[in-house]
């Protein structure tokens, strides 16, 4: 099977690269309205350093389109419909912290960071997955922006994820690992998290 070897001036890669910017822009939003609600400690001290590697991964990404010689300010299709999405979840954050239920305000929070996180992470797996296939200055460029973003990306999405599901498990009533296994684990993949789930019920036992 032929191998790809795609340009920087292919309309599907810069697509995916104004979404990436666009996703990264949406996140900060994001990371800022959930910081208002949010009430346990350490979760805000994990989504505050995220936040800060939010603003850093939009450098990367002004960096590559400097290199591949792309408009920052270039209006794609797919952007529109990526900043909706993210000032969905921003209102949706202010919906439920006006609602006046500090607990479930903040796991609205970090639901909506999941899927925030959820895009963000499918952006940098595709561009990895250009990295790896094409050649050349664009592969090279691709590659130096994944490697200083990806395990970052991989923590956002799985560490949160797992915070939303013990938050909703101590909301429920039932012992709940706070903070999840996933960060003490350092998870850095579906597998990863997975299995930390999985453990996540030895856990909680031994600490009730």
């Amino acid at each position: 099977m032929t191998t790809r070897k795609m340009q920087s001036d292919d309309p599907a890669l810069q697509e995916l690269l104004f979404q990436a910017y666009e996703t990264e822009i949406g996140g900060e939003q994001v990371y800022t309205s959930a910081l208002a609600c949010v009430k346990n400690t350490d979760l805000r001290k994990e989504w505050n350093e995220y936040l800060e590697q939010t603003k850093n991964h939009q450098e990367v990404l002004r960096e590559v389109f400097s290199a591949l010689g792309l408009d920052l300010n270039t209006r794609a299709p797919g952007r529109e419909v990526v900043a909706h999405h993210g000032a969905s979840l921003v209102k949706a954050i202010d919906i439920a912290c006006q609602a006046g239920d500090e607990v479930l305000a903040q796991i609205t929070a970090a639901e909506c960071v999941v899927l925030a996180e959820t895009k963000d992470h499918q952006n940098w797996e595709l561009l990895a997955t250009v990295a790896e296939k094409t050649g050349g200055e664009l592969a090279k460029v691709l590659q130096e922006a994944v490697s200083a973003v990806q395990t970052e990306e991989a923590h956002h999405l799985y560490h949160t994820k797992g915070w939303a599901r013990e938050l909703w498990i101590e909301t429920l009533g039932y012992p709940a690992v706070l903070p999840p296994p996933e960060e003490r684990k350092h998870v850095e993949s579906a597998i990863g998290a997975a299995r930390a789930e999985q453990a996540r019920d030895s856990v909680a036992r031994s600490r009730h």
